[in-house]
């Protein structure tokens, strides 16, 4: 089966953020196959690197930037949420003179690549708070 993952929940905040990461190794695990992760709402924060979690937790943007390293993944932060709460990349960054804030492995990308999700995939799964 392949999935089609939104994640809306921002990392701090709630478990869905961590349920939506704990179901892509677990699916993967089990053979199934991940189109697409799209971020959205409070969800880009997981593809931001410029928060710090204390030291006796995760970092959940490290942990999907890994994943998508070694699985291959389509990690896709919606562009206008992001640019809203200040996650840019190196382009978006070089546009607003601001510093990049988006982690390795993420993508900034439009709702054009939401829709294209619920078209492909099997299933569509969404986390949130």
């Amino acid at each position: 089966m392949q999935f089609f993952i939104v994640v809306y929940g921002a990392p701090q905040r709630g478990q869905g953020a961590w349920s939506a990461y704990r179901f892509a190794c677990s699916a993967l695990a089990a053979g199934h196959s991940i189109y697409r992760v799209f971020f959205y709402h409070d969800g880009i924060y997981n593809g931001a690197h410029n928060g710090r979690p204390p030291q006796d937790e995760s970092n959940l943007s490290e942990l999907w930037s890994e994943l998508e390293q070694r699985e291959k993944l389509d990690l896709v932060v919606c562009i206008s949420a992001a640019k809203r709460r200040g996650v840019f990349d190196r382009a978006e960054a070089k546009r607003y003179d601001s510093s990049p804030s988006l982690a390795p492995g993420f993508e900034l990308s439009g709702l054009g690549q939401y829709a294209d999700g619920l078209l492909v995939a099997d299933r569509c799964i969404s986390f949130g708070d």
